[in-house]
């Protein structure tokens, strides 16, 4: 499992357990699975998915940001 963090400069956006996510990055969409190498990367325009543990997958549309995994966490500080 993946613990996922999302941030706002307003509130938490999301906290939890996922199994993968899929993010909009300035060069290209990537996917982050479990064990991902360690990672910092600017984040554009686009779509946030993630697949949470009840297999739902959520979607979050943001205007940028930035995305930093490290050890299975992944940390993410958006622009709604």
């Amino acid at each position: 499992m993946l613990r996922l963090k999302v941030v706002s400069p307003e509130k938490v956006l999301f906290d939890g357990e996922v199994t993968r996510v899929i993010v909009p990055g300035t060069v290209g969409e990537f996917e982050i699975l479990e064990h991902h190498a360690p990672i910092i990367s600017s984040l554009e325009k686009g779509c946030v998915k993630y697949q949470t543990q009840a297999t739902q997958e959520e979607r979050l549309d943001i205007l940028g940001g930035f995305v930093e995994v490290q050890k299975d966490e992944i940390r993410m500080c958006v622009e709604l």
